[in-house]
């Protein structure tokens, strides 16, 4: 018989459920087991989180500086750009409906680690290195690397690459739906989680909505720019929208967005450099989710949000995510650092917005993919020129 495989999403709903489920039934002892696992599991997310930012980014920009000179200069800065819009977008969007759909005052921090509810017992495991560390280091290496001839170094970077990617995929990922149990069900026991769970529902809905309209955005820049029907090319790059709903994987979805590229008009030899390349650095999807849930968390939370710093974030955000495309869960994996350093989340507001993106990581990763075709396009039509002088 085959071994029946359950996807991340569906095991993160129902341990949620299950939380929300046993929250009033489990006794004080019980619940104080999982309050322990959660304290165990909170240090070893905050000791891998710059092992995942070395290993990931060091190598994302080293293999970036591989490429063809002009074209990957112009695709990777309108992938970084659109990634950055899409966050201000998102931030400003936020800032303007969150409040008076949000209410304040619910204290995730008083949520996790409740009253009276303490670990039994808790283990230390300090980080090697700070965030901020972490990122000034990988930029170090990965330019460098970029520019040695020399494999030595790039090899052992990839072989580090591998271990990390195993961490995340072996231990950090399967023990998600427990971690987020665990905080769903001190939730349900300390009567917070209908306050919770709303916010969920709103957030979602909106988040959908922006999507949408970043998608109609960044196709109506397009279609001025290549002087084509946004809307027309919006409607033919379909297939990998929802071919990327099905996988939730960039990489995976590559061949139909290559093919739905093509069949807007875009050149073959720039549609087959610039998809794969916008697979790993183009992340407006995921950018404009993560930036979304942190404010509306921060609003819930009842944390003053200051416009600069948030602002910093996005830029930094655009960055730490680079490597993420590939990697089960990589892209709120490697937020979590800055999530922590800048704007200042503890490890149960790192819970919820782990447990909010991958509700939705199957949109966004569809909005990202979707978004590839529209840089496809500028980038097309920017490098026309040159070779017709040529």
């Amino acid at each position: 018989m085959r071994k029946l495989r359950i996807g991340l999403l569906p095991k993160i709903i129902l341990a949620i459920l299950l939380g929300i489920g046993f929250g009033n039934l489990f006794s004080f002892p019980f619940i104080r087991i999982f309050v322990t696992f959660n304290a165990i599991f909170s240090e070893l997310l905050g000791f891998s989180i710059p092992l995942i930012i070395l290993g990931l980014v060091t190598v994302a920009i080293a293999d970036i500086g591989k490429g063809a000179g002009k074209i990957l200069l112009i695709t990777v800065l309108i992938a970084y750009t659109a990634t950055i819009l899409s966050g201000l977008f998102a931030y400003f969007t936020g800032a303007a409906f969150f409040p008076s759909l949000i209410e304040p005052g619910v204290g995730m921090s008083d949520i996790t680690q409740a009253e009276g509810v303490q670990p039994y017992f808790t283990i230390a495991i300090p980080p090697m290195m700070s965030v901020m560390t972490a990122l000034v280091l990988s930029f170090v290496l990965g330019l460098g690397l970029a520019a040695l001839d020399s494999r030595t170094l790039k090899d052992a970077m990839h072989d580090f690459q591998v271990i990390v990617t195993q961490l995340i995929a072996k231990v950090i990922i399967p023990l998600l739906p427990l971690y987020i149990f665990g905080i769903f069900l001190n939730m349900t026991h300390q009567g917070e989680v209908a306050k919770v769970l709303t916010v969920f529902l709103s957030i979602i809905g909106i988040i959908f909505g922006l999507h949408i309209l970043l998608l109609i955005f960044q196709y109506s820049v397009a279609g001025m720019i290549a002087k084509k029907n946004p809307f027309r090319m919006l409607w033919r790059m379909m297939p990998a929208y929802f071919t990327a709903l099905g996988t939730q994987s960039s990489a995976a979805t590559i061949p139909v967005t290559l093919r739905s590229a093509i069949n807007c008009g875009v050149r073959e030899e720039i549609a087959g450099f610039t998809i794969p390349l916008c697979a790993t650095i183009h992340l407006s999807g995921s950018t404009l989710k993560i930036t979304c849930c942190a404010l509306a968390l921060m609003i819930m939370q009842g944390m003053p949000i200051d416009t600069g710093n948030f602002i910093g974030f996005i830029f930094m955000l655009g960055i730490t995510m680079v490597a993420a495309p590939g990697v089960p869960g990589g892209a709120i994996m490697a937020a979590l650092g800055i999530l922590h350093s800048i704007l200042g989340f503890d490890e149960s507001m790192q819970a919820l917005m782990i447990a909010l993106y991958i509700a939705m990581d199957n949109f966004g990763t569809a909005c990202n993919v979707t978004g590839d075709g529209a840089i496809s396009l500028i980038v097309d039509k920017l490098m026309r020129p040159k070779e017709a002088v040529a």
